[in-house]
């Protein structure tokens, strides 16, 4: 048979997801997740749920979420743009905005979603190698361009550039569309939020999955100049003009309401971060300051892949890279402070039986 087919179709090395294990005695630090559950509100509107409007579509607006992010963010909805989870917004935003001829930009340690967007969509791009620290240096995006996009806090290495940087990034970039993906934003940094007033062609993606508990709900959103949202939806109708089922507008509404356990599980999570820095400094381990929620560290004296599979056997879960400049990383989501304590107290046996502690 003729495989002719085959040279039409379009081809992409695909984003590899962070496992998904299920055991019952896991500790699971490796896609991080909140370690904790959404606010009391959320659990209750479920409860209140009925299954009857399930037969009818969603408002193709998501005009109750739209409305409810627009009153947080103190924006106009014209402003808001809804998504399955930000990676569904952020997709979005490339096939929307960078069409040029032009290569965007974006660091070469960073979400490895980029460059899979940009494959799949045909965009050209360059990667921007961050410093000997791992840090992204601002004036490494001054030049011409068809576009700039970066996490801040960036990922895998939850350092933070601040306001003043992102700004200079932004303000050197006005020809063209610049994202700022803030899905860590919520663990110790300054929102760019406060610059979209400010410049029309920044647009800012934020997600319920981190800080908000509900991955398993994909809430994503962005918020920018009411132009560049409006090209946004043009898109989203052109492709599928119900993206967001009624649980998940529901339920995020519901989220909204309770800032003040929002602010507590955000706390709580920042000060295990901050005592886990401490407890892996201890070990000898050597990591970047986290602004995210979680810590991308390496042992000088221990190979990252052979920990990363003994954790693995012992239903540890963290994440490893096996690329170029961070082969000896794992990246460790901050979970409970019991779940902490575990991998602790595994890593300080696992180093002491091979003499380095």
């Amino acid at each position: 048979m003729s495989n002719a087919w085959e040279q039409q179709v379009r081809r992409v090395v695909p984003y590899t997801p962070g496992e998904q294990p299920d055991f019952p005695d896991m500790i699971k630090l490796n896609t991080n997740e909140n370690p904790y559950p959404p606010a009391p509100g959320v659990q209750k509107a479920i409860q209140e749920m009925e299954a009857e409007p399930l037969r009818l579509y969603p408002a193709p607006g998501a005009d109750a979420l739209v409305d409810a992010l627009a009153e947080y963010h103190k924006v106009k909805k014209e402003q808001v743009f809804v998504g399955v989870g930000s990676d569904d917004v952020l997709a979005m935003a490339f096939l929307t905005f960078f069409n040029s001829e032009k290569p965007i930009l974006f660091p070469d340690i960073t979400y490895s979603f980029y460059d899979v967007w940009a494959d799949l969509f045909r965009i050209p791009f360059q990667r921007q190698p961050l410093d000997q620290e791992l840090s992204l240096r601002p004036e490494d995006y001054f030049g011409e361009n068809g576009g700039v996009v970066f996490p801040n806090p960036n990922a895998p290495t939850g350092l933070l550039l601040p306001l003043t940087a992102v700004e200079e990034i932004v303000s050197h970039n006005q020809d063209v569309v610049v994202i700022v993906d803030e899905a860590y934003i919520d663990f110790g940094g300054e929102s760019a939020l406060p610059l979209v007033s400010k410049y029309e062609n920044l647009l800012v993606v934020r997600t319920f999955s981190k800080s908000r508990s509900m991955a398993g709900l994909r809430i994503g959103y962005a918020i920018g100049s009411e132009k560049l949202i409006k090209y946004l939806n043009d898109a989203k109708y052109s492709f599928n003009s119900y993206t967001m089922n009624r649980p998940s507008l529901e339920l995020g509404t519901a989220a909204l309401a309770d800032e003040s356990y929002f602010c507590e599980m955000t706390e709580k999570i920042i000060a295990t971060r901050e005592r886990a820095k401490k407890e892996l400094a201890e070990l000898g381990f050597c990591f970047g300051d986290s602004k995210a929620n979680f810590i991308f560290a390496m042992h000088p004296k221990v190979n990252a892949e052979e920990l990363f599979l003994a954790l693995k056997e012992k239903h540890i879960f963290v994440r490893y890279f096996k690329k170029p400049r961070i082969d000896q990383y794992l990246r460790i989501t901050i979970g409970t402070d019991e779940q902490m304590d575990q991998l602790f107290a595994f890593l300080k046996e696992y180093l002491q039986k091979r003499g380095v502690l």
